[in-house]
């Protein structure tokens, strides 16, 4: 059914719903029974089997496969039926693996569908004849929305009432320019989308003035939803950090496979069987590329990011993890941010008066009259539920309005006795809000906004007391606006600035304050120690900024405050000369802020900036990191953003930059793990070979190698918690890739200790001098068994070394100081892997694996092999060789 050629009083009737009071909570809870849930059709996500089956789609995964059937080929052929079990526990070891990736994946999905569930918008709704804040998806058609500048439009809706609405609805219609809206417009039954302009529609925003509107279509029902398959979902990308690290593993592919190659040709040469030398190179390659590495980052990134969560920073995409770690300014608004966003009204000013008056609950009637005049040009309302009191707005409005309120002046009461008749919203370039109400049988205009914005608009009034008495409240860091009026004849019925915010009547001022935080000044203190430039800016008095900066500490002894317009005056590159000594950016406009990100950018930093309106998107977008405002912030500011701030608050934003530097650490820990690991595999076999020409470990526990290490400690390396000094070393600059500091050298240097271990630990178990072992003694067929006693040893060895050598990562620090065992994750992973390595060397699997039973002399000196790595990265992190990053 259509809506927008029907009156809205017919609108309402079909509808069966009601302006004042809304739906009840019985007729809403029906509804979304029968419309469902306001969401769009999701794209269909894949089965379990589906998910299973993309296993098997990576190369070396396929290789691997080929390799099995080849040899099952072979082995049928020449009906050598006992070497069948191999190429079986191969495609076993495979089918595990899989089951491994999809247990990974899955983990990562639903981390990352809780993300999307709490980042979901919401909406301002009559239930009961009460306004509330709901989520979108509860929506149902004949609900009485509120809507205002900023907002996302949550449904498709019929508009009932409208003050110069104006919508971006270019998703639907392609133009680029919003539409103006009207809610009296009279609209023919066969006009387009675009032409209808008593309607707002759902996935569109709200760019200027405000409006209720009932809901006329939900979900898969409104005009969104009509085309959603064409908008369905989104790519899935990998973060530039999972590109690197895919486009490395190419590159280690290439290495390993030629090394894989050289092995084969060596092994023919030297008689080794064709099938078993095959196997051991293909599997050498599948163990030695770390395919699994960006499935594993996915999974450090998620599961970091649901730390975040918990600290109230919503991360909205994952790339930005990785740049809050080099997060180098921290560019912040001023209220709800580094203060309590808590506005309290505690002076106020008339025209003429001597001084200001305290705010009280019996106020002069001077001042009663200006509270009421404040709260009539206000669309912020306070709600009291028993001694609660839910602040729904603009914060200096509800300041207004509670202040009214104690006085015995309510803001229902107020506007049922004044009603407005018009309105001009406020907006960031006017700083003004403007209504008309009917008071005593007279049209009064009334304007509300900053002095020095209103004082030029003032014919009557004394504006130089007015001007002193502002800079001295100011200096006691209040917020201070200004109210003026005017009479009018006649109501316009489109208003304009020009016409009603010019020729006042100035009438007084109110200061507010909004303390600062008191976590902010301990967050400022964080992150002058990390290296991180803090930076105020506010849309506040030049003069209160600075007084709040300077109690947090961001403004230091010749640091600079400078103003919008002082902003405006310079050029860039005079910007780019001084933007370093500048702290606090006062009376600043959304293109100010978008200047002072790309002047810093310019210097090579990596910025984050905050915002909450609609016009801070594009500032946002130009930042490094987005941070949007969870409770003030618009649902515009929040889609532009990186990353929302559910509690606005600045130690938050610091929070997420210690966060961000854990989870990057902890990537960094396993990409060297994972790397030095497979590399002494590859040396491993590689040297083996060339220097006995024999491997001193089969297919099958190489696979089983890979199996134990690459999986379980990796992700649990990956979840250790974020060390105490991550916050005492400089930022990491934008250019630095994540083998820098000597990552690349210690991965190399890790992956000789274990080739090295590997080999003497299968010197040793052979019982033979090297001499022998050079000279190709174990290629005799009656050395079988000492060359699987040195096979064991390898295997016992090279398996349960890396198991110790993922405690080595967890820390620059050593293991015994940060405690060795505080990661419960990782001793669960490293019990499960030496249960595993243990299986095969104790139980009848082993036989599978070639595996026989040592002296009891050989397991103890397997055993002090196995803790060497220890030995070595402890002596390393005392002496130095392992320095901190400064």
């Amino acid at each position: 059914m259509l809506f927008h050629d029907l009156s809205k009083e017919d609108v309402l009737k079909n509808l069966s719903s009601d302006i004042e009071k809304g739906l009840t909570a019985e007729e809403a809870a029906a509804r979304l029974e029968k419309y469902g849930p306001n969401k769009l059709r999701e794209k269909k996500k894949k089965s379990l089997f589906g998910r299973f089956i993309d296993q098997f789609k990576d190369v070396m995964i396929l290789i691997l496969i080929a390799a099995a059937v080849i040899s099952f080929a072979v082995i049928c052929v020449e009906q050598n039926w006992g070497e069948l079990f191999e190429p079986a526990l191969i495609l076993l070891i495979v089918i595990l693996n899989a089951i491994m990736g999809v247990y990974q994946e899955g983990k990562a999905e639903k981390a990352l569908d809780a993300l999307k569930n709490m980042s979901a918008p919401h909406a301002r709704v009559i239930r009961n004849g009460a306004e509330t804040v709901i989520d979108a998806s509860e929506l149902v058609p004949g609900d009485v929305i509120h809507l205002e500048a900023g907002d996302f439009v949550p449904a498709d809706a019929r508009l009932i009432h409208s003050a110069g609405l104006k919508s971006e609805e270019s998703a639907l219609t392609g133009e680029s320019v919003p539409s103006e809206k009207d809610a009296d417009a009279v609209i023919d039954s066969n006009a387009p989308i675009g032409d209808r302009a008593n309607m707002v529609f759902s996935g569109c925003s709200i760019t200027y003035g405000t409006a209720t509107a009932v809901v006329t279509a939900t979900g898969m029902d409104t005009e969104m939803g009509k085309i959603a398959n064409l908008l369905d979902g989104e790519s899935e990308t990998q973060t530039p950090l999972q590109q690197k690290l895919a486009q490395l593993g190419k590159y280690l592919g290439v290495i390993a496979l030629a090394c894989c190659a050289i092995i084969f040709v060596v092994g023919i040469i030297n008689d080794i069987p064709v099938l078993e030398i095959f196997m051991t190179s293909v599997s050498l390659a599948v163990s030695a590329i770390p395919e699994g590495l960006p499935a594993i980052v996915t999974i450090v990134l998620s599961i970091g990011v649901q730390r975040m969560v918990k600290k109230n920073a919503l991360i909205r995409r994952l790339p930005a993890v990785e740049t809050l770690g080099g997060a180098s300014v921290i560019c912040s608004d001023k209220t709800g941010t580094l203060t309590q966003n808590r506005m309290t009204l505690t002076k106020a000013y008339v025209d003429g008066a001597s001084d200001t008056e305290l705010i009280s609950t019996q106020n002069t009637d001077a001042i009663k009259k200006l509270l009421t005049y404040g709260t009539l040009c206000c669309d912020g309302s306070v709600v009291f539920k028993g001694d609660e009191e839910q602040h729904i707005g603009d914060p200096t409005e509800t300041a207004i309005v509670l202040a009214a309120h104690k006085n015995g002046m309510p803001k229902d009461e107020l506007n049922r006795q004044y009603p407005r008749l018009a309105e001009i919203p406020f907006d960031s370039d006017r700083k003004l809000m403007t209504t008309v109400n009917s008071i005593d049988g007279k049209n009064v205009v009334i304007v509300k906004g900053a002095f020095d914005m209103m004082a030029v608009r003032c014919i009557a009034g004394d504006l130089d007391k007015a001007k002193y008495m502002t800079e001295s409240m100011s200096e006691d860091a209040l917020r201070v606006l200004a109210i003026g009026y005017k009479v009018i004849d006649t109501v316009p019925a489109n208003p304009t600035s020009e016409e009603l915010e010019n020729g006042l009547t100035f009438m007084g001022l109110v200061g507010m304050i909004d303390p600062p935080r008191p976590e902010a000044k301990d967050a400022v203190a964080i992150c002058r120690r990390a290296g991180i430039k803090p930076v105020m800016i506010t849309g506040d008095h030049v003069v209160t900024a600075s007084a709040i900066a300077k109690e947090l500490g961001i403004l230091l002894e010749g640091d600079k405050a400078i103003t919008g317009a002082e902003l405006d005056a310079m050029t860039d590159s005079e910007l780019d000369a001084a933007v370093e000594n500048i702290s606090v950016y006062a009376r600043v406009s959304p293109e100010n802020k978008i200047r002072i990100v790309k002047a810093w950018q310019r210097k090579g930093q990596v910025v984050s900036m905050t915002g909450d309106g609609v016009n801070d998107a594009p500032a946002l977008k130009a930042a490094d990191i987005g941070c949007a405002m969870g409770i003030t912030g618009t649902d515009v500011a929040k889609g532009a953003a990186d990353m929302t701030l559910t509690d606005d608050n600045f130690a938050t934003i610091v929070d997420a930059v210690r966060e961000g530097r854990g989870i990057y650490a902890n990537i960094k820990k396993v990409v060297g793990f994972l790397l030095g690991t497979n590399i002494g595999e590859v040396l491993t076999v590689f040297f083996a070979m060339m220097l006995c020409h024999i491997s001193p470990l089969l297919s099958m526990q190489l696979l089983w190698i890979n199996l134990v290490t690459d999986s379980l400690p990796a992700i649990a390396l990956g979840m250790e918690e974020v060390e105490k000094d991550v916050m005492d070393k400089k930022p990491k600059p934008k250019s630095e890739g994540i083998f820098a500091h000597g990552l690349g050298v210690k991965v190399v240097i890790q992956g000789v200790m274990f080739a090295a271990l590997t080999l003497i630990a299968f010197v040793i178990g052979t019982g033979l001098p090297l001499g022998d072992i050079i000279g190709g003694s174990l290629l005799a067929e009656e050395n079988e068994l000492v060359l699987n006693q040195g096979r064991t040893m390898a295997f016992m060895v090279l398996a349960l070394c890396q198991i110790v050598q993922a405690y080595n990562m967890r820390s620059e620090h050593s293991l015994f100081k940060i405690g060795p065992f505080r990661n419960k994750t990782l001793n669960l992973a490293a019990l499960v892997s030496v249960a595993l390595v243990a299986v095969v060397l104790f139980t009848p699997v082993g036989i599978a694996f070639s595996v026989v039973t040592l002296p009891w002399h050989m397991y103890l000196i397997g055993l002090g092999l196995i803790f060497v790595p220890l030995v070595v990265m402890e002596l390393a992190k005392l002496f130095g060789l392992i320095k901190h990053r400064k």
